[in-house]
């Protein structure tokens, strides 16, 4: 069965990139999500005033790929006890998120970093809460990663994260996906 879920771990160009190469995942779609302003542009988000992250949509079957198994590669791809920050990415819009469709996601993530925490040395500040809404990224943002390898972002942020994925969660990656 098809299910949704959307994931805020800082740059979505990131997570695009991540989980476009999971088995089961159908579509990856970088958007903005969690905050107060309709439509936002890109410049909005980043301007902190809008209190939306950075998020990806994330279509997948799980019949093929379960929501713990997304939750562990969310977990690897950054770090959930950073507030508003991920690396070099400072503000808001680059908060740890969850944003779920249904109670039994929403009680399967809580359950999840509640059993995930005691590997952390501080604390996760992971946001867990319903969707309120899902705006699209602007064109230029979809399929970053793969129609920009050679820029310095991309090199250096971008391929370790899939490098660790591919070696950490082998057997639900797709090969040869890029």
């Amino acid at each position: 069965m098809n299910k949704e879920i959307i994931f805020g771990t800082g740059c979505f160009w990131c997570s695009e990139a991540v989980f476009s190469q999971v088995k089961g995942v159908i579509q990856v779609t970088p958007g903005y999500s969690g905050g107060h302003k309709n439509n936002p542009t890109y410049g909005e988000v980043c301007s902190g005033l809008t209190g939306h992250a950075e998020v990806v949509k994330i279509q997948y079957d799980d019949n093929i790929i379960s929501l713990r198994e997304l939750l562990e590669i969310f977990l690897a791809i950054h770090d959930p006890t950073s507030l508003n920050r991920q690396g070099n990415d400072i503000g808001e819009q680059y908060r740890s998120a969850i944003y779920v469709y249904n109670k039994e996601d929403y009680d399967a993530a809580k359950k999840f970093l509640e059993e995930k925490a005691k590997y952390f040395i501080k604390p996760i500040v992971t946001e867990v809460d319903y969707v309120k809404n899902f705006y699209e990224a602007e064109d230029y943002h979809k399929m970053y990663f793969f129609r920009n390898r050679r820029n310095p972002y991309c090199k250096f942020v971008i391929e370790p994260k899939l490098d660790k994925v591919r070696k950490n969660f082998y057997d639900l990656i797709i090969a040869n996906k890029d």
